[in-house]
């Protein structure tokens, strides 16, 4: 092998956090993969070696033979949108990314790297009720390597992002893997901040308001009320149509309209005499769906506790409802989940962020998880933390990544969704350091170094 370290190659490269980490820990990189035209050709700017587009082209074991060079470790984060919750959970049968797992076989077949380092997201543990897991683990050890899976996030290794991944490390000459020990040091989004910085868009007009919207929720709710730890589904004040025994969408096909005649939907709106296509835009979107005949247990929770803690406190919520017309906003806005429990009632104090699920606040020990689904997830700092709101920069997100000395997208939205995507390599670093240790110790690779050197 290599005279000046071990040699590695970067599979589904992204931003390179792979690279990045290995590299500091005295790796070569000596081939890299990376589909995105943008983030390839930046693979090239940011560390000087031209990555190939598609692994697909790679083809046969011969190509694999001629293109990719020896290497002791190999890495890859292959794409994880068909195993995330976020997206359709088509796994292996996904017919593009799903299949690119099987890619990584190849390489690892063809090569037989020492190790390699697989990360993805950890819904990749339960998907299929395990069976994705079973699969990929099974593969791997008819390889002939010893296998371990482990979860992660940033925040446990000093940088103030909660960000959990799963982490999948094989070895060919050992049969226990030496996993890092998480340091749970304390962090503060403060760390990766700047004074200065000037945000690459503007918070748009309807999500200001929805802050301000549950500011004024916080500020109104009495100091003796505990704030729900369940996210808060607005929609559901007032509103008292059957959820537990029946539901609209059964109801409706049971008899129509008619059944749900003195029942309330939205905010308290009435339902009675209206038609099953007026009926159908007054009831939640989470409770309409076709074909939901009756509720998971989950559901009924959060439904039974909104409404719950709604009557127990309409005196106060009435009137912000009168003063804010949540129903004006979408969906996604009407649901508040706060995180800051026991913490000063003041939205502007945490760090904020838009999501499907609602609009989530958490404190600044920690930001929230970057997501490359969509622009509008990026994190929200509040006024009293940099002095007006404001976007997190993507040169603060790719702090988030321990990526922040290398170059990104000029496109702001491009580099968002490319530090959604991207590994972190602090945490990557963590994983392999126990591995590169023991590689180094031994003496067939000893071996493998003088040879090169006399050759």
């Amino acid at each position: 092998m290599a005279t000046d370290g071990f040699r590695f190659v970067d599979l589904f490269a992204g931003l390179g956090g792979f690279h990045v980490a290995l590299s500091e820990l005295g790796g070569k990189a000596v081939f890299a993969a990376e589909w995105d035209p943008t983030l390839n050709s930046l693979y090239e700017v940011n560390f000087g070696l031209p990555a190939w587009k598609d692994v697909n082209d790679l083809g046969t074991s011969a190509t694999i033979a001629q293109a990719v060079p020896d290497h002791d470790v190999l890495t890859a984060g292959f794409p994880c949108q068909p195993f995330s919750k976020a997206g359709e959970q088509l796994g292996f049968s996904h017919t593009l990314q799903g299949q690119l797992f099987f890619r990584v076989l190849d390489i690892l077949r063809e090569k037989r790297p020492r190790y390699f380092i697989l990360e993805n997201v950890p819904n990749i543990l339960r998907h299929q009720n395990g069976l994705t897991l079973e699969t990929m683990k099974r593969e791997l050890k008819a390889l002939g390597y010893h296998v371990d899976v482990k979860k992660f996030s940033p925040h446990e290794f000093g940088v103030p992002q909660i960000r959990e991944r799963a982490y999948f490390v094989g070895s060919l000459s050992s049969t226990h893997i030496t996993w890092p020990t998480p340091a749970r040091t304390g962090t503060d989004v403060a760390s990766v901040l700047d004074a200065d910085a000037s945000p690459p868009r503007a918070i748009p007009e309807q999500t200001q308001h929805a802050i301000n919207m549950w500011d004024d929720f916080l500020r109104r709710s009495p100091k003796t009320t505990k704030l729900p730890s369940f996210p808060i589904w607005s929609m559901e004040f007032g509103a008292d149509y059957p959820f537990e025994d029946a539901t609209p969408p059964a109801l409706w096909d049971e008899g129509g309209a008619a059944e749900l005649n003195d029942y309330r939907g939205v905010f308290g709106a009435g339902l009675t005499g209206l038609t099953r296509e007026e009926q159908f835009s007054l009831i939640p979107s989470h409770s309409r769906r076709a074909g939901d005949f009756s509720f998971p247990r989950w559901k009924k929770t959060f439904i039974s506790q909104n409404r719950e803690f709604f009557w127990d406190n309409r005196s106060w919520i009435v009137p912000w409802m009168e003063q804010w017309r949540p129903w004006d906003l979408p969906s996604s806005l009407q649901k508040f989940e706060w995180n800051a429990q026991g913490g000063r009632r003041t939205i502007d104090d945490y760090i904020l962020q838009v999501r499907a699920s609602g609009l989530r606040v958490k404190r600044t020990t920690t930001a929230p998880s970057l997501i490359a689904m969509t622009q509008t997830q990026v994190p929200i700092l509040g006024a009293n933390l940099v002095g007006a709101r404001r976007y997190m920069t993507p040169s603060e997100c790719a702090r988030l990544q321990s990526l922040d000395e290398i170059s990104l997208p000029t496109s702001d939205l491009q580099a968002y969704k490319a530090l959604g995507n991207a590994v972190n390599a602090k945490v990557v670093q963590a994983i392999a350091e126990p591995l590169i240790a023991e590689m180094y110790s031994r003496a067939d690779f000893q071996h493998d170094q003088h040879e090169d050197q006399v050759a």
